[in-house]
């Protein structure tokens, strides 16, 4: 082993280290967004994401994701994944790229613990947790990442902009669809705002997942090369254009600058620009995270008032519709040097190369598969579990709040933690 792929295994172990801190980013983000009463309850699946996803991961789907060439699925390596043959061990160890991976898979799990949060059963939460690391995270993965249709077809998601941040706000929007708002939340059909209990918690959470998305980008190379400032320019860029757009939009639309929106504003122009943090250049990377900055108020806002979707965390407006644009976008601010990146990787595998405008029809064709697939089988999951062992809480355990409920303690044992 030379030098520069022991390098390269050194740089891509950080960077994993870094995604798997991110739990630790959303916990917070998600625990100072919501009531104290819910708050040991949060970390709880939070926790578990990690731990299910990590344990399911490894025993089916990684070979689901990395198991040969089939176009749809994989099919080897099952209870044993350090046996598969797979492009990414020519440049690493084979259990560096599977713990790169499997961090991975645990964040596209956590996303949908905020969305469906203060309501939802901890058992039933459990079953879903472990099901996305088995059939559904694995399978599109396989499409972008894998050797799948979708990579053949020249679709480009550098870092995970639909691989991990739209197939975790897909589920979250339709678990939280099918669980239901929390008691409260609408009164004659308006929405009423329930404040999180700790702020400075969730800005905690942001400042954590911002730094750590520097390893979820860069690291995303799985090697030390002179591309890894360029991407840690485009990836800090977005997010500080989304920050300040969404900072002014929402001064201009409230009267007042909003901290929790701005706030999801930086997590906004981070996922939007994961997609095409390699390819596009600084200026496109701007772009991308001011739309992102807009978009991601009014979403939030139109799932709210308008479709009645309790998001308490605003996941769908973050994760599913940035991580969506973001993709697309990808192809409208894709750079010349970008489209021949993307385009060697064609001629390499024997496929003709694509014009801008074709390939902002591959990033389409991508996004729309994903949602479909994701979709389907998020409802069957949670429709599955509403109909059997139950996905909500009763009333009086989330009156009570889930942490007395569910866990028998409280976040805040030496404070008086009120009940709504």
């Amino acid at each position: 082993m030379d030098v520069s792929q022991l390098m390269n295994i050194m740089w891509t172990m950080v960077a994993a280290f870094l995604v798997f801190f991110m739990q630790a980013g959303f916990a917070m983000v998600e625990v100072g967004f919501t009531r104290a009463k819910n708050a040991s309850n949060i970390i709880m699946k939070n926790l578990m994401d990690f731990v299910l996803g990590s344990l399911f991961f490894f025993l089916i789907g990684f070979a689901l994701m990395f198991g040969g060439d089939n176009p749809f699925i994989g099919t080897s390596g099952f209870f044993d994944p350090l046996s598969l043959d797979v492009a990414g061990f020519d440049a690493l160890a084979p259990a560096v790229f599977l713990f790169f991976h499997t961090v991975f898979c645990a964040t596209a799990s956590t996303i949908v613990s905020g969305a469906m949060a203060e309501r939802t059963s901890f058992k039933a939460y459990l079953i879903y947790s472990a099901l996305i690391s088995l059939i559904i995270y694995p399978v599109t993965g396989h499409w972008i990442w894998g050797g799948g249709f979708l990579s053949s077809l020249g679709f480009h998601d550098f870092a995970g902009s639909t691989a991990v941040h739209s197939v975790g706000g897909w589920c979250a929007l339709i678990g939280a669809s099918i669980v239901g708002p929390r008691m409260g939340k609408y009164k004659d059909g308006k929405p009423q705002a329930i404040p999180g209990h700790n702020i400075p918690l969730g800005a905690l959470g942001v400042f954590i997942l911002w730094f750590c998305w520097f390893g979820f980008n860069c690291g995303s190379t799985t090697a030390v090369v002179p591309e890894l400032g360029h991407i840690a320019i485009t990836t800090n860029l977005a997010a500080c254009a989304a920050t300040f757009v969404t900072l002014a939009f929402t001064w201009i639309l409230y009267g007042k600058p909003d901290v929790s929106m701005s706030l999801n504003g930086s997590l906004a122009g981070l996922v939007g620009i994961t997609a095409g943090c390699d390819v596009v250049g600084p200026y496109g990377a701007i772009a991308i995270g001011a739309i992102c900055g807009i978009l991601v108020v009014l979403v939030i806002e139109f799932l709210d008032k308008v479709l009645k979707i309790d998001d308490p965390v605003g996941a769908c407006g973050v994760h599913l519709a940035c991580g969506v644009v973001g993709t697309l976008l990808t192809g409208v601010f894709i750079t010349k040097d970008g489209l021949e990146v993307v385009n060697a990787g064609l001629l390499e595998a024997g496929k003709a190369a694509l014009s801008k405008l074709e390939f902002l029809g591959v990033q389409f064709i991508g996004v729309a598969c994903v949602g479909v697939y994701v979709c389907i089988m998020a409802f069957i999951i949670f429709k599955g579990l509403a109909l059997t062992i139950g996905l909500r809480a009763t009333a009086e355990e989330e009156e009570i709040g889930m942490d007395i409920a569910e866990h028998g303690t409280s976040a805040y044992s030496d404070f008086d933690v009120k009940p709504n």
